[in-house]
């Protein structure tokens, strides 16, 4: 009997984009100061995102992506994202990222999303393992996955800039 995996803890869930999402999704795409950790520097247009939630096959095979809004239940307000990508079916593994609007952060939103989304990765998806690379002066990311049961498991040295400096990057997995 298959087990049933729920998107929602209770406060916070997860569910797929929708049209009425195009103006939170611009907002934190062009977030210049996420650009550093998204790989981004390049804006994205509404006509792009516009296409992006029109267009996606909703298939992880094909798109190698899945893209959830985080909706917090009390009042159905859309407080940011969460992605998989580079998603691996062969070997079972994707990386996670999340993105939390800043009038939400701190209210725990972005946990119990990365707690959600990891039931829904091991118990659709059948994931064997996420990973997520988090620069390492970035503190409240790194206790955000430690929290969640990531792991360090290898430095990556000058491998972002931010303005003239170059940071480390810290590689976090959650084996499951």
């Amino acid at each position: 009997m298959k087990e049933y995996v729920s998107l929602s803890d209770g406060m916070y869930r997860l569910r797929a984009p929708e049209p009425e999402d195009l103006d939170t999704l611009y907002r934190i795409e062009n977030d210049t100061a996420m650009w550093a950790v998204s790989g981004n520097a390049i804006p994205f247009s509404r006509y792009q995102l516009k296409k992006y939630i029109e267009e996606s096959a909703h298939d992880f095979y094909t798109d190698r992506q899945i893209r959830f809004m985080i909706e917090r239940e009390s009042d159905a307000a859309v407080v940011g994202c969460i992605d998989l990508t580079d998603i691996d079916p062969y070997n079972a593994r994707a990386e996670v990222g999340v993105a939390v609007l800043p009038a939400f952060r701190g209210h725990g939103a972005a946990g119990a999303a990365l707690n959600v989304l990891c039931g829904y990765a091991v118990g659709v998806l059948r994931l064997h393992q996420l990973f997520c690379q988090v620069p390492a002066d970035n503190e409240t990311s790194i206790k955000l996955f430690s929290t969640s049961g990531f792991v360090e498991t290898g430095r990556m040295k000058d491998w972002l800039i931010h303005g003239e400096e170059y940071t480390d990057v810290i590689l976090l997995q959650k084996f499951f």
